[in-house]
């Protein structure tokens, strides 16, 4: 009897627990106290309807008190917690419009709501204001008239512009034009050494040109950090013209050479071709001899006169060569 009583009693004070727990989870009682406590105005009521909303109360009661004791006083409940549903860091954007009403800067809540729904960090955005950030540009290769590689290095001081930072460009975009500045600065320079003797005529030019237009930034200062020479290219590119001439030199060469040894080949091959003829021609003159022969139209006279006539020929032509000096 006594063991079931005692049972009763455990299942009793954990019951109890649990529904406390519950009941103190859907209303949070210490955090309306301290809300209370702080000079905040909130109800059990809206803490409760916050838990069936999904939205959880500490994240909203502290934001307001911090924007309380901050004197921000424009920032409601309802604003926080349709921008905690709307997938917003609601810290995020307390910690930033603190910041900025401590910095004497012009931020709103719609715009810090706007700022941390567009992916940036405000908070971060605000102390970029504050603080400006040095960015370091990658090593710029740039090429002066002479033809001489440079290796140039920057550091971009710049500062959050928070007016530009929805729909305004990144810190890719300001590294890009930065480069591109650089390059067509040192690409008008006459030789690299005027680039070496007054690097800062680079940062003057490129800071004229207004590369912070469109990006969510305000650049400060451009300074060359660091000048290396690398390459002459203007050499390197007539070796590969002379180089490239010379090919082509050597092709149009082997093409005529080519052509040259078709048109000899060509020529043999007619010379062949026409002795063939001769020879076809030599072999019917015997056939046209016994044909008259035959027919009564060459005598054997006749015949022995044409051999003389040949005999004395040949003779005439052996005379008529020049003796060959006999080897030793």
């Amino acid at each position: 009897m006594l063991e079931t009583s005692v049972f009763i009693w455990i299942v009793l004070i954990v019951a109890a627990v649990i529904l406390l727990s519950i009941f103190f989870y859907y209303v949070p009682f210490v955090l309306w106290v301290t809300a209370k406590a702080s000079g905040v105005n909130i109800s059990l009521i809206q803490l409760f309807l916050m838990r069936l909303r999904k939205v959880p109360p500490p994240v909203i009661v502290n934001a307001m008190i911090e924007a309380h004791k901050a004197g921000l006083k424009n920032i409601t409940r309802d604003q926080l917690e349709a921008h905690y549903l709307a997938g917003g860091h609601v810290e995020r954007v307390v910690h930033a419009l603190v910041s900025a009403e401590k910095a004497n800067l012009s931020l709103t809540f719609q715009m810090a709501t706007a700022i941390d729904l567009a992916g940036r960090d405000v908070f971060q955005a605000v102390q970029m204001s504050v603080n400006p950030k040095v960015i370091d540009t990658p090593s710029i290769t740039a090429v002066a008239k002479n033809g001489i590689q440079l290796l140039v290095k920057a550091r971009i001081t710049v500062r959050a512009n928070i007016r530009q930072l929805v729909g305004g460009a990144g810190e890719e975009t300001v590294i890009a034009r930065v480069g591109e500045g650089i390059i067509s600065s040192i690409g008008t320079a006459e030789t690299h050494k005027e680039v070496l003797e007054n690097p800062d005529n680079i940062s003057k030019v490129v800071l004229k040109k207004g590369l912070d237009a469109g990006t969510a930034f305000e650049i400060l200062s451009i300074d060359i950090a660091d000048i290396d020479i690398g390459k002459n290219i203007g050499a390197e590119l007539q070796m590969d013209q002379a180089l490239a001439d010379k090919n082509i030199a050597q092709a149009k060469a082997e093409e005529r050479r080519a052509m040259a040894v078709a048109l000899e080949q060509e020529m043999k091959a007619k010379a062949q071709e026409a002795r063939a003829k001769v020879i076809e021609a030599e072999a019917e003159v015997p056939k046209a001899m016994a044909e008259a022969f035959r027919s009564g139209n060459l005598g054997i006279m006749d015949y022995y006169k044409m051999k003389n006539i040949q005999a004395d020929t040949d003779m005439r032509e052996t005379i008529a060569k020049p003796v060959k000096p006999q080897e030793k």
